[in-house]
């Protein structure tokens, strides 16, 4: 995400106090639960968090290098970089490739799943930030914030020299997108307050739908068989959009610097840097309910939530101000070698 780290207050520990009491109260609550810490370590911040196909390594994006951890036991398998400032990490196990997002660069750095060893990188467009993989048009798609533009290519494009296979001009600054599988993919665009839907075979824009009551949208996911959106927005809410009409059919508060929101098995969850994972229960395609906000940690905005079992992996570390910050305009900064991922489950 842009700007990951000026986005916090001095405020926000009360913000997380003030959410946990007010969200807790009508929640019937699973057994979700922080069990466990890995201190990884380590210098430079952190954006998207990525588990790999089979579930057991888990790739951070660390500012100027990028992570590979074991989520058995917390430790480093591979640090592939350098970067200039990375933010996200897609993989296509087909072809055996990783791709990583460098907005400082406006490049994406391609790697081998297997030996993660860097193959080269391809031009992008200024401030690359978030990515994915779109099976349906067979494209790795990067967001290109101050460009304004999403970026697609082929996964087995040339990493010396390739270039992209297609641009298409969002009208705004994106963040994060999803796609569903059958040639649509929705690109949250955060200084527009909208959904932009592309199609992905055509690489053009075909529809744009308003977040309102959300505002400023980042973390973005879906429940690919009820069609149903579950889109995080700054102004703490959690959005649900129909993703056939783009209509909103419900919306729920939930705490303060909401970066990643993800979907599985009748769960939407929503991580907030102010320590609080908001989870919602899908009842039917036009109900649902709070279930469940659990405690994690401050700076805890991102996550990778496992396809299967109950396990969610959130990286966050201890923040300390520099000096000139103000309430409006904090200058959060992680303090060096207190990097961890924290590991919630039932």
């Amino acid at each position: 995400m842009r700007n990951k780290f000026r986005l916090f207050g001095f405020a926000i520990v009360g913000v997380a106090l003030l959410a946990g009491v007010v969200l807790a109260a009508d929640a019937a609550p699973p057994a979700y639960k922080l069990t466990a810490t890995f201190k990884v370590g380590g210098d430079g911040g952190w954006d998207y968090a990525t588990l790999g196909p089979d579930g057991r390594v888990l790739y951070v994006t660390r500012s100027t290098h990028t992570m590979a951890v074991d989520v058995a036991d917390g430790k480093i398998i591979a640090d592939i970089g350098p970067q200039q400032r990375s933010h996200g990490v897609a993989l296509v196990p087909e072809v055996k490739r990783g791709f990583i997002s460098d907005g400082g660069a406006g490049t994406v750095q391609i790697f081998d799943i297997k030996t993660h060893a860097v193959l080269g990188s391809i031009p992008a467009a200024p401030d690359a930030d978030g990515i994915i993989y779109d099976r349906a048009s067979n494209r790795v798609i990067v967001m290109c914030g101050d460009a304004h533009e999403l970026v697609a290519f082929a996964p087995d494009v040339n990493p010396s020299g390739g270039k992209a296979a297609a641009t298409v001009d969002l009208g705004g600054a994106p963040e994060f997108a999803v796609a569903d599988g059958k040639g649509k993919v929705f690109v949250n665009i955060a200084d527009k307050d909208e959904v932009a839907v592309v199609d992905t075979r055509a690489m053009k824009v075909v529809a744009r739908w308003p977040t309102a009551p959300g505002a400023r949208p980042t973390g973005i996911s879906m429940d690919r068989t009820t069609r149903r959106l579950f889109i995080g927005c700054r102004n703490q809410k959690l959005i649900v959009m129909d993703a056939d009409s783009g209509k909103v059919v419900e919306d729920f508060p939930i705490g303060a610097f909401v970066d990643a929101t993800a979907f599985r098995d009748g769960l939407a969850f929503a991580s907030c840097g102010d320590g609080t994972l908001t989870i919602i229960r899908e009842v039917s395609a036009d109900k649902f309910e709070l279930a469940q906000v659990v405690k994690t940690e401050l700076g805890a905005r991102t996550m990778a939530v496992a396809s299967t079992g109950a396990m969610i992996y959130l990286p966050t570390a201890d923040l300390k101000f520099a000096p000139g910050s103000t309430p409006t305009h904090p200058r959060p900064l992680p303090v060096p070698g207190t990097f961890r991922i924290l590991v919630v489950t039932q």
